[in-house]
């Protein structure tokens, strides 16, 4: 409905010409503004009801006093493997994880995990490359997510979250308290949830249009041909390429397969494609503008250098795997 929406606006109201650059990238920029910020709502109503009534803080209790040797980045990074999210849309479960109390680098192995893998993008990988390479794609993806959570865990970075989520940390609290001592009904409740969910997205939605915007132009105006001739198997270098050339661009799983599939077709190899991929659904453009409404540039930094390290590093790993 959304895309329909799209080309029926950028196509028919504002008469754009189809198949072109100018009339692809408004049509992109249309369509994952449109739906992402109606996801961001979705997603921020359903963790105010979550922090509202679910027993969060025991959560929080069980996974920063039990020793779980590991096991809790785990979980995360397979329920963010579950979840069918892009990047951004992961964003209001990572805020939602976050006023819970949740640790942090819990949260993070969610957030990396969650836009690499899920059913669709398994689906589309055993259709294109077989068994071997999707299991080999889907283990990888989650113990990446694990090993980055536990990595940026090891930071102590609660101290670079800016300023905002800071104050909606003390106004969950005190509104959980509150509302656990007045046993306050559900239609109230339901009030102050819409109410928060929709401060959330106004609080981030100049940042989306901002990186979406970002990403438009990157998918709309890159040369055709210029990745496959920066990522050929001659070169030792390919993969960092693959992964820095990725950045920039903005897409999720499902969308990127089909490309990565004419990659491998042209000669990429099949790692440094894997790795292009996972660095176009896990870092890009438009997750930094809005991951900048509740970290600092510090901590974007430090997320995304040690996710773009690992992601090298798996690529590399991953040629000598599926070597040809």
């Amino acid at each position: 409905m959304i895309q329909d929406f799209a080309d029926w606006l950028v196509y028919g109201v504002l008469e754009f010409t189809p198949h072109t650059r100018l009339g692809e990238a408004v049509n992109f920029f249309v369509y994952d503004t449109v739906k992402i910020l109606f996801l961001l709502y979705a997603i921020s109503l359903f963790m105010g009801v979550v922090n509202a009534y679910f027993p969060v803080e025991r959560i929080r209790v069980f996974l920063t006093t039990k020793k779980l040797y590991g096991f809790q980045y785990f979980f995360a990074a397979l329920f963010g493997a579950v979840t069918p999210f892009c990047s951004c849309s992961s964003i209001p479960l990572f805020i939602g994880f976050v006023k819970g109390g949740i640790p942090l680098g819990v949260t993070f192995a969610f957030l990396i995990t969650s836009p690499l893998v899920n059913e669709v993008a398994i689906a589309l990988f055993l259709g294109a490359f077989g068994v071997k390479i999707t299991v080999i794609y889907a283990v990888s993806g989650i113990l990446l997510g694990m090993m980055g959570g536990a990595v940026l865990e090891r930071f102590r970075l609660e101290r670079y979250l800016s300023p905002w989520i800071r104050g909606l940390l003390v106004q969950s609290g005190e509104e959980s308290g509150a509302w656990e001592r007045k046993g306050t009904p559900f239609r109230k409740r339901w009030a102050v949830i819409m109410h928060d969910a929709w401060e959330i997205v106004k609080g981030v939605a100049l940042y989306v249009v901002i990186g979406i915007a970002m990403g438009a132009a990157v998918h709309g105006y890159v040369p055709e041909g210029f990745f496959e001739a920066s990522m050929s198997r001659e070169h030792w270098w390919a993969v960092p390429v693959a992964v820095i050339c990725a950045v920039p661009m903005y897409a999720n799983a499902a969308a990127i397969v089909p490309v990565i599939q004419v990659f491998v077709a042209k000669g990429v190899p099949i790692g440094t494609a894997i790795a292009f991929m996972m660095a176009t659904v896990g870092l890009s453009v438009p997750e930094a503008a809005l991951l900048k409404k509740v970290m600092t540039w510090k901590l974007i930094w430090i997320f995304f250098g040690t996710v773009t390290a690992f992601i090298i590093l798996s690529g590399y790993v991953f040629n000598i795997l599926i070597a040809p």
